[in-house]
């Protein structure tokens, strides 16, 4: 049997027709930036997360990189950052023109340790940004508690948490603003790169928005030296449409991902902790194995496609070898980059499939 490990065609085929005219719509209507769909995709996300306003862009770096600099953060500021991440959170603070400073990521649930943040926090702190790796969120009440206190931004790095819940609240709806990725293998995925921002700050709001728009709220008058990060009509068309049915995709890869932590018994494996206060939205199925290589072989030989998020941790990259940090400097991080292996996991997958992956994994 061959599993991929990740296929959208079951997701898609159930409403291609419905794309299909999505699609159509956007070319009949000549309209390709800043139009009407984009406009009903950001009122239908800000309302699905229960957040004010939610402003597309061009993908998960730029909202990032767009809330920081509508916040002001810049040159002589630090962002804390965790050390397991995907890089482009570190690379949205360096945009900015901001240091990363690194901390490490708890073994639970693998997102930012608050027992840690304290240690990281210098006079030069302005925001901490907190990422709901894999598509879980952490320990969000101990960080916001921490933020408040030290009268910092905080920021959720959502790209990988559409729909997931902490204390029956969004992702997106947590801190102060947050950033969302739409790439295609997301929970709910454009055709191409996507992005949002979305915030309950009516002034950050509209200042995101400008900054995206070449810094200009009416055309040929800047006020801000602004970047070109818009979502265009297509995306937005396809998001609208998708975003109907991102519950009941993600309730049924909730259903595989149960399926695993039950099935899979090998004493080898290191299965993902569920956050009691929390509902995964399951983007990635992580399990740790020391021996990692093995058994991706292993799998590989028996037509199973898995994969690794992520082989490296932020401050072992060459292109973060200025900041300072050596192996050994982020323990729990560390362990994670050398262990992970992402299972397929995707909507639409079948009993026999599930059951073959899960065979497979216990006889390692």
């Amino acid at each position: 049997m061959n599993i991929p490990f990740a296929d959208f065609s079951p997701m898609h085929s159930h409403i291609r027709t419905e794309l299909f005219s999505a699609i159509n719509r956007v070319l009949d209507s000549n309209q390709f930036i800043s139009g009407v769909n984009c406009k009903e995709f950001e009122q239908a996300y800000a309302s699905y997360l229960n957040s004010k306003y939610c402003v597309g862009c061009g993908n998960g770096l730029d909202a990032l990189h767009l809330i920081l600099k509508a916040y002001g953060v810049g040159p002589g500021d630090e962002v804390i950052v965790p050390a397991h991440t995907y890089i482009a959170t570190a690379l949205a603070v360096t945009y900015a023109g901001a240091k990363p400073v690194l901390v490490d990521v708890e073994s639970k649930y693998y997102c930012l340790d608050p027992d840690k943040i304290e240690k990281a926090i210098s006079k030069h702190t302005k925001a901490v940004i907190l990422v709901h790796i894999y598509g879980q969120i952490g320990e969000y009440k101990k960080i916001q508690d921490i933020v408040k206190s030290r009268n910092l931004i905080l920021i959720e790095d959502a790209a990988q948490a559409h729909g997931a819940t902490y204390m029956e609240r969004k992702a997106g709806s947590l801190g102060d603003a947050a950033g969302f990725s739409f790439y295609p293998g997301k929970n709910l995925g454009a055709f191409g790169d996507a992005g949002a921002i979305t915030t309950n700050n009516s002034k950050i709001a509209e200042k995101v928005r400008m900054i995206g728009n070449y810094g200009s709220r009416e055309k040929y008058v800047h006020e801000y030296k602004g970047v070109n990060s818009r979502l265009d009509e297509l995306q937005a068309a396809i998001l609208k449409t998708k975003l109907r049915y991102l519950d009941t995709w993600n309730q049924n890869k909730a259903l595989t991902a149960q399926k695993y932590l039950s099935g899979i018994k090998n004493p080898c494996i290191s299965l993902p902790q569920l956050n009691p206060y929390g509902r995964h939205a399951w983007h990635i199925f992580p399990i740790l194995v020391e021996d990692r290589d093995r058994l991706l072989n292993g799998l590989a030989e028996k037509g199973i496609k898995a994969l690794i998020h992520y082989p490296c941790p932020v401050h072992l990259h060459p292109a973060y070898q200025d900041l300072g940090y050596l192996k050994g400097s982020f323990p729990v991080a560390e362990r994670i980059a050398d262990q992970e292996i992402s299972l397929p996991l995707f909507y639409g997958m079948t009993d026999a499939q599930i059951n073959y992956v899960i065979g497979e994994v216990n006889k390692y």
